[in-house]
């Protein structure tokens, strides 16, 4: 009587809860690991090759996709993946703090990856199980509308949130003026003379000088390589520096020389240092040094320094990012600025420094995500209907439940044209695939390393709101299209949309606007075209996936999609730290070729998608 008052429930107290509970941690895998790692001083080498590896579990889904039909019902493994997603946040959030947290942090986003990817199964399937045919058409768009507000949550409101308390945790902000001046004299510092005491009041960066002059007189490049090392040598043995360059002492990989492979792609295709012209010498540097004015109570507070308006003539060279901590507060943290050589005349930039306490704040957003998902496990143990539909195939009698698994797999790699389907299905984003793992680091970075130098709330809010609503639109856009015409008529036009407006990162990488404004026009305009663009290929996964095994075989697509995002991620971050940023933004439109290539042999039915919509996440 219990079980049949429960198939009765009102099917808007869960669908909605699911479905919002089935996307957040999706974006928290994909994108949301990103903009922590970043933030956290890991290497974008390192982001894009270990995030990357965590698509592995939607890769190979289907091959344990029957373990979810076969044991226990869809009911039971959705709330038990709802506790398992609650225990690897509470994981993250409790080891961002040890000394090796990236490995332990990995492990934690690996119990969410096969957690998550584990609820998808069990979740479509309790959907079509739970509703009637009737009601499954009915929300069908309410679920799509709550997993989209997931990925608002996830790349928006969570990105702000960490913003938030990083700014919150953080220390006023200094605004320091740099000085190209004819009359200035040449600084000479021995960072041992220093003697920096307690000062009392609340705790602030302390700066050795909020206006700097640096002198506009010619110098040697054999000096500015002894004052740029002396810099990085003292930085690097009091601790200022948790991650220095390509790779980190945080990194799961040690430090190493450049092969001779990467030394050819380095030196063939990264970025080319500007010519000096030698008659108009080196231009001279100054040094500026910051420190706490007492022991911090928490751990560690990073300062991030770095240029936010005037000459851009005038520019860092070393000291991007420091962290301070107990040990270390009293010590000088050294930045060294250089001028241009041409300058001879009186000018002024104006840089920034801004701290935070990232670990906390990050701590902080994940502890929330755990309750969030412990709630999300109370209420649907209770509110989630018993129907007597969901059934493990166990129970059933089905003894033939692995021959039909085999089975499916069969028929679908017998498909006519099976390798050019695949390889549509591999390539289609090739060069989406490696720019979504370098966008936000990208924004992220400071100038000085070719970055936007974006704070992490400005980041979720051109993602998480403007990148969102124009991908939205973008999608609906491209199903109303291809309802109305079919499509392969509007095939060839969302394969350009999903490639060409990525060229607005090339415009990015070398105009450097500091308008906050033209920033999120671009990231408008590229999330736009992937919507619209992304169509699609969700389409043409449907209209592959049509037939007897269409459960199955839409799961098989969904496999080869996430390895073709997998791959081509893992080697992104490698290929941006060899090139730089702006000839990387190159390489990804370049590496759209192969997909225009492919496309010119898909098979496709010139009808399909006019009759009937088919809809996906």
């Amino acid at each position: 009587m219990t079980n049949k008052k429960k198939s009765k429930v009102n099917p808007w107290s869960w669908v909605p809860t699911l479905y919002y509970a089935e996307g957040i941690p999706y974006i928290i895998v994909m994108t949301v690991s990103v903009i922590m790692y970043k933030r956290l001083g890991i290497s974008n080498g390192d982001i894009a090759l270990y995030t990357s590896w965590l698509y592995l579990p939607w890769v190979i889904k289907p091959l344990w996709s029957p373990i979810v039909d076969i044991f226990k019902t869809k009911r039971f493994w959705i709330i038990t993946m709802q506790l398992f997603i609650g225990a690897g946040l509470a994981g993250v959030a409790l080891t961002i703090p040890v000394p090796d947290f990236f490995q332990y942090t990995l492990l934690f986003f690996w119990l969410l990856a096969f957690s998550s990817a584990t609820h998808d199964i069990a979740a479509d399937g309790f959907y079509m199980l739970g509703l009637s045919e009737h009601k499954q058409a009915y929300f069908v768009g309410i679920r799509s509308t709550f997993y989209r507000l997931a990925m608002i949550t996830g790349q928006g409101l969570l990105i702000i949130l960490a913003g938030y308390f990083e700014t919150t945790t953080g220390l006023p902000a200094l605004d320091i003026n740099i000085n190209a001046n004819p009359t200035a004299v040449v600084q000479t510092l021995n960072p041992g003379s220093l003697k920096l005491d307690a000062i009392d009041g609340e705790l602030k960066i302390i700066v050795s000088s909020s206006n700097l002059d640096i002198s506009t007189s010619k110098t040697t490049q054999a000096k500015v390589d002894s004052v740029i090392a002396l810099a990085k040598t003292w930085n690097t043995r009091n601790g200022f520096y948790k991650v220095e360059g390509a790779k980190s002492s945080t990194s799961v990989v040690a430090p190493v020389e450049l092969s001779s492979f990467e030394k050819f792609i380095k030196n063939t295709f990264g970025i080319e240092k500007p010519v000096v012209n030698k008659s108009l010498g080196i231009g001279n540097v100054g040094l500026i040094y910051f420190h706490l004015s007492n022991k911090p109570e928490d751990d560690e507070i990073v300062v991030n320094f770095g240029a936010s308006g005037g000459d851009k003539s005038i520019s860092l060279v070393e000291g991007t990012r420091f962290t301070f901590n107990k040990s270390n507060w009293n010590k000088p943290a050294f930045a060294v600025i250089q001028l241009d050589p041409k300058l001879n005349a009186l000018s002024t930039a104006t840089f920034e420094a801004r701290s935070g306490n990232i670990k906390l704040s990050w701590i902080i957003t994940f502890s929330i995500l755990t309750g969030l998902f412990f709630v999300f496990f109370i209420y649907h143990k209770f509110i989630l209907p018993h129907s007597p539909n969901d059934k493990p195939s166990i129970a059933s009698g089905e003894k033939s439940v692995f021959k039909e698994f085999i089975d499916t797999f069969i028929i679908f790699f017998k498909r006519k044209n099976i390798g050019i389907i695949i390889a549509f299905l591999l390539l289609y984003r090739l060069g989406e695939s490696q720019l979504v793992k370098l966008a936000s680091p990208f924004l992220l970075d400071a100038r000085e390393v070719g970055g936007l130098g974006l704070t992490t709330g400005e980041v979720g809010l051109v993602y998480g709101t403007v990148g969102i609503i124009s991908l939205t639109l973008g999608g609906i856009l491209g199903g109303y299209l291809a309802s109305k015409h079919g499509l392969k008529k509007w095939l060839w036009w969302m394969l350009i949309a999903i490639n060409l407006p990525n060229t607005v990162y090339i415009y990015l990488s070398y105009a450097m606007p500091e308008s906050f404004l033209l920033v999120n026009l671009a990231v408008a305009v590229e999330q736009f075209g992937y919507g619209f663009g992304f169509t699609a290929y969700m389409l043409y996964m449907i209209y592959v996936s049509d037939g007897e095994h269409k459960t199955a075989h839409f799961a098989i697509t969904t496999g080869f999609m996430a390895l073709g995002m997998m791959i081509p991620g893992m080697l992104s971050g490698w290929l941006q730290e060899l090139i730089g940023y702006q000839h990387f933004f190159i390489w990804v439109i370049l590496a759209t070729i192969p997909a225009f290539i492919i496309t010119k042999f898909v098979p496709l039915d010139a009808t399909f998608g006019m009759k009937k919509e088919a809809s996906a996440e």
